[in-house]
């Protein structure tokens, strides 16, 4: 049985740099996830440098309050449909971090109980999860809520 239907031909730029769109917004999408996750141990469990941190800005709540924003930033930014979603508010709350190392905690941010710094670590892994979230959002902005295709 045939159809009447011409066949869809990809775009003439799928040769160049459409064929790693794909892969480089999963690698962002995978990579901000790791990081986000690998963070919320110490949210939650309240670590002593969480304790540094969050101890001016609200203590245990705010720790775990920030705690369950990142972890539905890991569960909707792994997600195709819900990614850009995820990256927004990943975005929102990487902004939030940053603000609050330049303001109030300093770059490096250091164990009270062993007085070593992490030399920037937390501060660079906020603008790695930054970036991340900005790459996912160039590709995936359309699937938006409130942009979407239609809108286009």
């Amino acid at each position: 049985m045939t159809t009447d239907r011409p066949r869809t031909v990809a775009p003439a730029r799928a040769g160049t740099w459409f064929q790693y769109a794909a892969p480089l917004s999963w690698s962002a999408q995978v990579l901000a996830a790791v990081i986000l996750a690998q963070t919320l141990y110490f949210k939650f469990t309240y670590a002593p440098e969480t304790r540094h941190i969050f101890g001016p800005l609200g203590g245990r709540p705010a720790a775990t309050l920030v705690g369950l924003m990142e972890l539905v930033c890991v569960v909707l930014i792994l997600i195709p449909r819900t990614a850009a979603v995820g990256a927004v508010l990943a975005l929102g709350l990487m902004g939030g971090a940053l603000v609050t190392h330049l303001t109030m905690i300093g770059i490096a941010v250091k164990n009270p109980d062993t007085g070593e710094s992490d030399g920037g670590l937390l501060f660079g892994l906020a603008l790695v999860v930054s970036l991340c979230a900005l790459v996912v959002l160039a590709f995936r902005w359309r699937d938006l809520p409130f942009v979407g295709r239609a809108a286009v």
